[in-house]
């Protein structure tokens, strides 16, 4: 009997680093498409990518809910769907504050020192401007690399890599930031 019940959790443990390995390889895909997307998050340990819209009404920014955040369930079959609760109000849902107009102080709800700013640009388009290697830029996109270990509620986070546009010169930016 404990020679079943250890090749069993053997079995479950060569799984479980085998998917997470197969995760740290995964191929990402670009979300596209989205006329409203402002930026997207990735992270191990599944392709499943959270978007971050405009959220606008007849043309007009919605001062009390500007961003909308939802998943694109890619390991399921690519559909949109809502952040569940825990989601919205632990991880990645997202704080806006209006600093001025057509301008918003944002931060996500599970790491506060990390700012970033929803502005109107000279184009009249919306961008999420933050500093990556010390430059105002243009954020597009961020990836959490995520090491075994850890829970649920506290993730054991290798590193966060920021990925930007250069508003000046048009060029991307990247940072890998520890956490």
């Amino acid at each position: 009997m404990k020679k079943t019940i250890f090749f069993i959790i053997a079995i479950l443990s060569i799984s479980a680093l085998f998917n997470f390995a197969e995760a740290q390889n995964a191929t990402f895909p670009v979300p596209a498409g989205n006329v409203k997307q402002l930026f997207f998050l990735q992270r191990t340990p599944n392709t499943n990518t959270i978007i971050c819209e405009l959220n606008y009404k007849d043309g007009v920014v919605d001062k009390d809910d500007p961003i909308n955040v939802f998943w694109l369930r890619y390991e399921d079959k690519g559909q949109k769907e809502d952040l569940s609760y825990i989601q919205r109000k632990f991880a990645y849902g997202i704080n806006c504050k209006e600093i001025s107009a057509n301008k918003y102080e944002l931060n996500f709800v599970s790491y506060k020192k990390y700012k970033m700013y929803l502005m109107q640009a000279t184009d009249k388009q919306f961008h999420v401007y933050t500093a990556i290697n010390s430059k105002q830029v243009i954020l597009t996109k961020i990836y959490i690399q995520i090491k075994q270990g850890g829970s649920f509620w506290s993730p054991n986070i290798e590193y966060v890599e920021l990925t930007g546009l250069d508003p000046i010169t048009n060029l991307l930016v990247k940072q890998r930031l520890k956490i």
